[in-house]
């Protein structure tokens, strides 16, 4: 959580209005008090980030939605600046978006920033403007922002899909519109939409492969989500390995469920009954950093030492902090790449449709490799020793 408040007039929000929206109503304030004028650098995020006391990912989203809505405009090189005409750019509910780009996604941080920013990169390259939805996770708010988006008139939509298959009216909206449209990180096997996504499946299996070259035969996954492809395709893959290496599939070690989003005393209860059963796992293959470190968290108050004990491996390196030091090996996403690509191909789509091509015919799927990083035998690492993290 940021640990701080935006000053000025923020200061008397209410306790629900987002850190984010402080901000930026701070700086607009600033930008209508004559502070920021015309073609001067504004604020960076850096700056954003010690004068308010809050994270990278709400400055980001605090400038994204300043640029989103014209105040501000970004220069390739250069940094940001007031726009010469503040507030004329796309907003949502405003009149024509020739030329602009919605990207919907969920949650935030450093994965969901980089595939904005590889987003915001090919539009600023391409000559688009982008306006942007965070829809934390929840289908409905997806769905609205997908029917806003084409009810603006938005020339192409990038969005990370939420989980499962809700949100039909937005996902309808769109289809019935043939307004282009390109997943980013995860597909629905239930739309015939374009997609750039990881090699998912290479993560299972080449994780998988390289944790059994260093020795391990008991690999236990834990998950965050479960209904999306990103997951159902890392298991795949994880499954193919083990029976490569003609080792039995245990399905206590390999059911598809949720572990982050229990309750801390769930989480170690269900570590405990793992770890203290007859054949015990010797390593944990999370599925993104976040469930690393509630694992990592999880293994300290129950007394286990990582590495030591049992060791830990990250399906990608998507968290809080760099999961690499905790880990015996992990995967490194290709976060940017994966929002700039879908950028280009959504601008191809685009093109194709000015001119008078169809855009539903053949959709793509764009797999990107991944990186299997193992930690070296002799560099520093984390261990975790009963509570404690030691170098």
């Amino acid at each position: 959580m940021d640990g701080g408040r935006p000053g000025g007039g923020a200061a008397d929000d209410a306790p629900r209005t987002p850190l984010y929206a402080q901000v930026k109503r701070t700086l607009l304030e600033a930008i209508a008090s004559g502070e920021y004028s015309p073609g001067v650098p504004f604020v960076t995020q850096r700056e954003i980030c010690e004068r308010f006391g809050v994270s990278h990912a709400t400055a980001v989203r605090a400038l994204n939605e300043l640029a989103a809505e014209g105040w501000v405009v970004r220069r390739r090189g250069l940094g940001t600046f007031v726009a010469e005409h503040p507030g004329q750019g796309t907003r949502h509910g405003g009149g024509s978006a020739d030329r602009a780009i919605a990207c919907i996604l969920q949650f935030q941080g450093p994965h969901v920033s980089q595939i904005l920013a590889g987003v915001e990169a090919a539009c600023a390259e391409l000559g688009y403007r982008l306006y942007l939805r965070h829809c934390e996770g929840d289908p409905e708010r997806e769905s609205r922002a997908l029917v806003d988006a084409v009810r603006d008139g938005v020339s192409g939509i990038v969005v990370y899909p939420a989980e499962g298959a809700g949100g039909h009216e937005g996902w309808t909206e769109v289809e019935r519109s043939g307004v282009p449209l390109v997943m980013a990180d995860r597909y629905r096997p239930d739309l015939a939409h374009d997609a750039v996504v990881a090699d998912n499946t290479a993560i299972g299996r080449e994780l998988t492969k390289t944790l059994l070259a260093a020795g391990h035969r008991t690999i236990a996954t834990l998950w965050d989500e479960t209904d999306t492809s990103s997951v159902r395709d890392r298991l795949a893959g994880h499954v193919e390995a083990l029976r490569q290496a003609g080792l039995p599939i245990r399905p206590d070690l390999t059911v598809l469920r949720r572990y982050r989003d229990l309750p801390p005393e769930q989480r170690r209860g269900r570590l405990a009954g793992l770890l203290r059963g007859d054949s015990p796992p010797d390593v944990l293959l999370c599925s993104n950093g976040y469930v690393l470190a509630a694992a990592a968290h999880d293994l300290a108050a129950l007394g286990y030492e990582v590495p030591g004990d049992v060791e830990l491996a990250g399906m990608d390196d998507a968290g809080p902090f760099d999961v690499l030091p905790l880990t015996a090996a992990a995967v490194s996403l290709p976060s940017r790449e994966i929002g700039d690509t879908a950028m280009r191909l959504l601008h191809r789509r685009i093109t194709e449709r000015a001119g008078g091509r169809s855009t539903a015919a053949v959709p793509e799927v764009t797999v990107l490799p991944v990186t299997v990083t193992t930690r070296p035998p002799t560099a520093a690492h984390l261990r975790i020793v009963g509570g404690t993290a030691l170098r």
